[in-house]
């Protein structure tokens, strides 16, 4: 691309058109090995979860795209709490570096402005260090640890929470990223 033209970062709603791309994306080794669920998913159930989560109104599945093409899939699911969701992500295994931060930025940007949430939760598998340093990156404030509380058939893991609130979240991305 030239350097003279402007990379367009966006989400959409994720459809059934993208079920095999992201299905082929959360099976990865790279992807699985980071998921609480880290079985192959078969498609079928890959097609019962969607339908599923696509008629619940607190389930946002977004398809993140760069310039057109899809390079992430997020997921925001709206808690108990009006405002608080949960999220989730992962990147196209063969995405350039640097897509995981565009993905967030841009997902973060909907979450906030397009969602009107209040507060957005954040979860990584202690052993998860990109994810930890991605979403401290981001912004997001480590907000506890619970002790033990995966089990992924072998071994138990403590999972990290974060949590970024509105009023902390950075629009243009100046923090994104920055030294600790």
């Amino acid at each position: 691309m030239n350097s003279s033209q402007e990379t367009r970062l966006s989400v959409r709603v994720m459809t059934s058109d993208d079920l095999d791309t992201v299905l082929t994306w959360r099976n990865h080794p790279n992807i699985r090995r980071y998921m609480y669920t880290q079985h192959e998913i078969a498609l079928e159930e890959h097609r019962a979860w969607f339908n599923r989560a696509s008629g619940d109104s607190s389930k946002h599945l977004l398809i993140f795209e760069v310039n057109g093409s899809a390079r992430g899939f997020v997921s925001f699911i709206v808690r108990e709490v009006p405002g608080v969701a949960d999220w989730g992500f992962y990147v196209a295994p063969e995405a350039e570096k640097g897509t995981g931060r565009q993905l967030g930025q841009t997902a973060l940007k909907y979450a906030f402005q397009s969602l009107h949430l209040h507060k957005v939760c954040g979860q990584a598998l202690v052993f998860n260090e990109r994810s930890i340093k991605f979403h401290r990156g981001l912004g997001f404030q480590q907000e506890g640890i619970l002790r033990d509380q995966h089990y992924d058939g072998q071994n138990y893991h403590a999972v990290i929470c974060f949590g970024l609130l509105n009023t902390e979240w950075q629009p243009n991305g100046s923090q994104a990223y920055a030294k600790p």
